[in-house]
């Protein structure tokens, strides 16, 4: 009886919160290493930029890498009155991990579904996001409990599917599709990640893993195609210095101008759906 009532309560908590976020947007992938979390802190950070209100959950419990990717690694979370404080990293954009809770960085959080489900439960429910106009979720591949727990927390909330060209994550991209219709979770579009590479020698383009196949299996399942990100080096330096690639026009020109694309595909989507954001 003690167990249903607390159940109970997580579930009016966590409701109570999303009353205040407008859009609710997860990004996906069907295997690791596709650039997921490059999408979904950059995604943040535009989004910001454009004087929305953001929320930025990173829901990877095992590896929580987006505090890394925005330059506040060594933030620590802090209790509140109200509940948990997500890390403020610029004007308009904050941001939850387990990062924040874990004593060190190369601390493993060996945990079963249970444990798992109970943190995030606490990321929806306990984090006081306050008013946002965009709540974007960082899930960890594949279609396994952080997934299938978040989309049945958040009913409506959109995804977004992030693949490179190759056969082989593609063929896990389409699963990640069919696991969002089985769960009713509207789908806002394919990236493809890693497509293509321009030589900083000769200029010439190379396909290095391919290029198009997002694009196929996105019109193949019938979902919304928002765009490719070539390959650019300086990326990764972007993201090991811990400053979104979306700042770099300069260093990073061709994935900038591919990415707002992207950005302006998400807004249209949210804009179609309708929804309460709180843009001043």
């Amino acid at each position: 009886m003690h167990g249903n009532a607390d159940a109970t309560e997580t579930q009016r908590k966590i409701k109570k919160n999303l009353d205040n976020i407008g859009h609710k947007v997860v990004v996906m992938s069907g295997k690791g290493g596709v650039g997921k979390t490059t999408v979904a802190t950059n995604l943040a950070f535009a989004l910001a930029a454009k004087k929305f209100k953001v929320g930025l959950l990173d829901a990877d419990i095992h590896g929580p890498n987006v505090p890394k990717m925005l330059g506040v690694g060594s933030s620590k979370v802090i209790q509140g009155d109200g509940g948990m404080q997500p890390i403020e990293v610029r004007p308009g954009l904050k941001v939850m991990s387990m990062a924040f809770v874990l004593e060190s960085a190369d601390d493993a959080v060996i945990w079963r579904g249970p444990m798992k489900m109970g943190i995030i439960n606490q990321f929806l429910g306990d984090v006081e996001w306050g008013k946002l106009d965009y709540l974007i979720i960082d899930l960890p591949p594949g279609t396994g409990d952080e997934p299938l727990s978040i989309a049945q927390q958040i009913p409506g909330a959109g995804a977004i599917i992030v693949t490179t060209p190759q056969e082989v994550a593609l063929l896990d991209a389409r699963k990640t599709v069919t696991f969002a219709r089985q769960l009713g979770m509207p789908v806002i579009g394919i990236v493809e990640n890693m497509a293509g590479l321009t030589c900083p020698h000769c200029g010439k383009d190379i396909a290095l893993f391919k290029v198009g196949g997002g694009e196929a299996a996105a019109k193949q399942m019938g979902v919304p195609f928002l765009g490719r990100l070539p390959i650019e080096p300086s990326i990764v330096d972007c993201g090991d210095d811990g400053v979104p690639f979306v700042t770099r026009q300069t260093s990073c020109p061709s994935t900038v101008k591919s990415f707002s694309g992207i950005v302006d595909g998400v807004l249209a989507f949210n804009k179609d759906s309708g929804g309460n954001g709180n843009k001043d």
